[in-house]
């Protein structure tokens, strides 16, 4: 299942976010195993450093004949040191020369804010020395440049505000496919969720479950999956709370990308098309919003392109 873009492409409903798995040999058998549970749909970024393995993984299907390139929707991500105009080609173009594929499907700015080209690629604690001034318009121009040379269909966004994509808005030339942004039962995004429909942008979910390797520590955010109400819930379903939460989401109009490693899981998270919530079910999880943000990159609050300051 996929929903429609701006531009006449689709993108598959349920994606496969690699990140932060450890060995690339753990990426290629977790991707491998998701194309054979039916999953089309793998988000890369440059910064994770996954774009190769994930590749590799998709190659030996494609020579298997289980998938062909076109059955597959890859995209990956600019990270923030490369946000000049003339930088932006060319960084798409070495993330395809390690995927040794010919184009993406959706090449996403990763961050409104950028770092200097020389800073270290997440500058941690060394503030406004290490930050660009780089306008993500300008970024966005580069983007531009990747669809007009082939090596993207799509372009998009991720991490922006209502604001930032209204000033993309008013000066694009090719109008942003996708806003990629966190979303789970704790963060609902409603609102902003509403403001990219209306102006025909895709809402790309991601944590969809509310869980990052900072589960655990305290004062942090409760994952909504370990919610007794939603576990009921999913018992009423016959189905997990984590199937529970991902069609919820998907109910609100938008496409998520889920990150798990084992097979029980990688099935489990696309396996959420056959059951419906009822007004009751929908009404409590919309109660769960409590405008939570588990990745607030809060390490750069400072940066004058940051884009949490605004309501949405």
């Amino acid at each position: 299942m996929s929903r429609s873009l701006n531009n006449g492409y689709s993108i598959p409903l349920i994606g496969l976010g690699i990140h932060k798995l450890v060995h690339a040999s753990e990426i290629h058998q977790v991707v491998k195993l998701a194309i054979d549970a039916g999953y089309r749909h793998f988000d890369c970024a440059w910064i994770y450093g996954t774009e190769a393995a994930v590749a590799k993984a998709i190659h030996e299907k494609i020579k298997e004949g289980v998938i062909k390139r076109e059955d597959v929707y890859i995209t990956t991500k600019l990270w923030n040191n490369y946000h000049q105009r003339k930088d932006v080609v060319e960084k798409l173009r070495e993330s395809l020369q390690e995927m040794k594929f010919c184009y993406v499907d959706l090449y996403l700015i990763h961050w409104p804010l950028g770092f200097k080209v020389n800073a270290n690629s997440l500058p941690l604690n060394e503030g406004p020395s290490a930050y660009s001034d780089v306008d993500y318009v300008e970024t966005w121009q580069g983007m531009e440049d990747c669809v007009y040379q082939g090596y993207t269909r799509s372009i998009g966004l991720a991490n922006f505000n209502s604001e930032q994509i209204t000033r993309i808005l008013k000066n694009a030339n090719i109008k942003p496919t996708v806003n990629h942004i966190e979303v789970h039962p704790r963060l609902n995004q409603k609102k902003i969720i509403e403001f990219c429909t209306q102006r025909n942008i895709l809402v790309t979910g991601y944590c969809p479950l509310g869980i990052n390797e900072m589960g655990g520590v305290p004062n942090f955010p409760e994952p909504t999956i370990c919610d007794e109400k939603i576990d009921e819930i999913a018992r009423k379903h016959r189905k997990t709370a984590a199937q529970v939460v991902l069609n919820y989401l998907i109910s609100l109009g938008i496409c998520v990308v889920t990150r798990c490693s084992n097979q029980f899981r990688i099935r489990e998270h696309i396996d959420i098309f056959d059951f419906q919530l009822d007004s009751q079910d929908v009404e409590y999880l919309d109660s769960c919003n409590r405008n939570q943000r588990i990745c607030a990159f809060s390490a750069f609050v400072d940066h004058k392109y940051y884009p949490f300051h605004v309501e949405f």
